[in-house]
């Protein structure tokens, strides 16, 4: 196993920002009567992070670096900033671009990962469950597989909020990073418009705590793609927001990803 912890400039965010890769090595393969070593694509995950994290928290909270190795696959984990993986134009930070095609890009040419799309999967924790079905949709042409673990589905409501001190509350907080609220109903930050719009929409995996505050809205999010005949599996378990339903969920994901 190898993991890469380091830097890369983007465009998309226009600044240098941290990524971490895990890299199963038992794909590397020597030509026969040489030894030049001839690296095998592997099928890849992006996953992203929730609010406050970075790209080494999954490292730290999860067992996947491991779990990884033994299934053979990469996982590349870009730092998302408290950002839910939109683009916001007045900052100059596109991190749904960054996430949805640039980091592709950027990471293909460095490590050996596949080009294809049904080698190429993206999935997230809370703001990262967001971050992965705005940006699987919205991308579907690179991602196969979307995966959400106890997703912050919150869209339908921060328009209602008010200003807070509390930041998970606070309508001035969602406004810097989606703008006007009055106009996110329908457009590409909102999950169910881009379901609407997306015309090959990856397969979606869902999993939440039945204990967790988000519950509620990824049944109504489920209940919607039900209503859309759009097929997905969720996962109802007993669990609140935490690192051990996400560490057991993440990995029930992979699993579907090398069967």
């Amino acid at each position: 196993m190898v993991l890469f912890r380091g830097d890369i400039k983007c465009k998309s965010l226009q600044r240098r920002t941290s990524i971490s890769v895990i890299l199963p090595a038992d794909n590397i393969h020597f030509l026969q009567d040489t030894e030049e070593i001839v690296p095998q694509p592997y099928k890849t995950l992006y996953l992203l992070h929730g609010l406050y994290g970075s790209d080494d928290i999954f490292l730290a909270n999860t067992s996947i670096q491991k779990f990884a190795e033994d299934n053979g696959i990469a996982i590349v984990i870009p730092c998302g900033e408290n950002s839910f993986y939109v683009d916001n134009r007045k900052a100059h930070a596109y991190y749904g671009e960054y996430v949805g095609q640039e980091l592709l890009d950027i990471t293909r040419n460095i490590f050996p990962l596949s080009d294809k799309r049904e080698d190429t999967f993206i999935a997230g924790f809370s703001m990262g469950g967001y971050g992965a079905i705005r940006n699987g949709l919205k991308y579907s042409d690179n991602f196969s597989k979307i995966g959400m673990i106890s997703a912050a589905l919150i869209t339908d409501d921060i328009a209602d909020y008010v200003s807070d001190d509390n930041v998970l509350r606070s309508r001035d907080f969602y406004e810097s990073i989606f703008g006007d609220l009055g106009k996110l109903k329908g457009s590409d930050m909102d999950p169910k418009a881009l379901i609407e719009n997306c015309g090959d929409v990856p397969d979606i995996f869902m999993a939440c705590g039945v204990d967790d505050f988000l519950y509620g809205k990824n049944v109504d999010f489920h209940e919607f793609l039900k209503s859309k005949n759009v097929e997905s599996e969720f996962i109802e378990a007993p669990g609140e927001h935490t690192w051990e339903f996400c560490d057991k969920y993440i990995k029930e994901f992979i699993k579907r990803l090398v069967e």
